[in-house]
């Protein structure tokens, strides 16, 4: 994607704040998301559920949700770092985050499963990226059938709405907790739920390749996109009058509408062509 753009040429003094987003009951709710994975477990008979822990905010405070919902042992957590490029930092507040709540949790490193793929496919930095999504959604899926549980989201409703996941990657799940809160509205929750601050203030990243940033590669702070999505998707106001309440630029508003209509597919279930009677 380009660059970073300069988001902060104001039309006027923007209307629409963060504040406007982010102030929210919290404790209504995380008792409303707890009450929504134990319903989906209870309805699918299954034994507890499978979680990919990142040390990411999004993976924890899923984590610590289900947690709450289904107790310790409801919970497995998956830490699946490529060693060649996953930070040691994040390996080690997942194994913070396992180690707080005191689940059962295994350390899969998927770099060699990688290698074994990519000496029979062609090389491409993003293509690979998503591989390694989709690696670490197939170790789920074996584990939640092999102990009968069901794989649990992590994604939030930013990332949905622009389409910034992998699909059939870390978007092939069984249920989305989080997928009706924005991103910055995930890290209240968080602290909410006290997730350790150093995992909030983080920078996000799905960590698909070395140095991987997701607001580096989006080209806008989660701030700026937040308030984009806010204004067009909840309070149905047209790119100039997003623009004018923002107090951002067009140029940004339009890239990242541009992104949610390109990445339609990513949300839709695959067509199916009729055949005629």
């Amino acid at each position: 994607m380009r660059g970073r753009v300069n988001s902060h040429i104001p039309v006027r003094k923007p209307v629409i704040r963060l504040e406007d987003i982010t102030k929210r009951d919290y404790r209504t709710i995380s008792h409303q998301i707890q009450q929504f994975i134990l319903n989906k477990k209870t309805e699918a008979g299954a034994e507890g559920i499978v979680i990919g822990l990142s040390g990411g905010v999004d993976s924890s405070a899923s984590t610590y949700l289900a947690c709450r919902a289904l107790g310790k042992e409801g919970v497995l957590g998956l830490i699946m770092p490529d060693a060649r490029v996953t930070p040691k930092q994040d390996i080690d507040d997942a194994k913070t985050i396992a180690k707080t709540l005191r689940v059962d949790s295994k350390l899969i490193d998927i770099a060699t499963i990688h290698q074994s793929y990519m000496r029979h496919l062609p090389q491409d930095k993003i293509s690979e990226g998503n591989l390694r999504a989709r690696i670490r959604m197939t170790i789920l899926y074996h584990h939640a059938k092999t102990f009968n549980r069901l794989v649990l989201g992590t994604g939030d409703r930013s990332e949905a709405l622009i389409g910034y996941f992998t699909k059939y990657g870390d978007g092939g799940v069984d249920l989305q907790p989080l997928a009706g809160l924005y991103k910055t509205q995930v890290k209240e929750l968080a602290r909410f739920l006290a997730v350790p601050s150093q995992i909030i203030s983080k920078k996000s990243s799905p960590r698909l390749w070395r140095g991987h940033e997701a607001e580096t590669e989006i080209g806008a702070s989660y701030e700026d996109i937040d308030r984009i999505l806010y204004t067009v998707f909840d309070l149905n106001f047209n790119e100039k009058k997003a623009s004018e309440e923002t107090g951002l630029n067009m140029k940004l508003i339009r890239r990242i509408l541009a992104m949610h209509k390109q990445s339609t597919h990513k949300r839709n279930p695959p067509p199916v062509m009729q055949p005629p009677k």
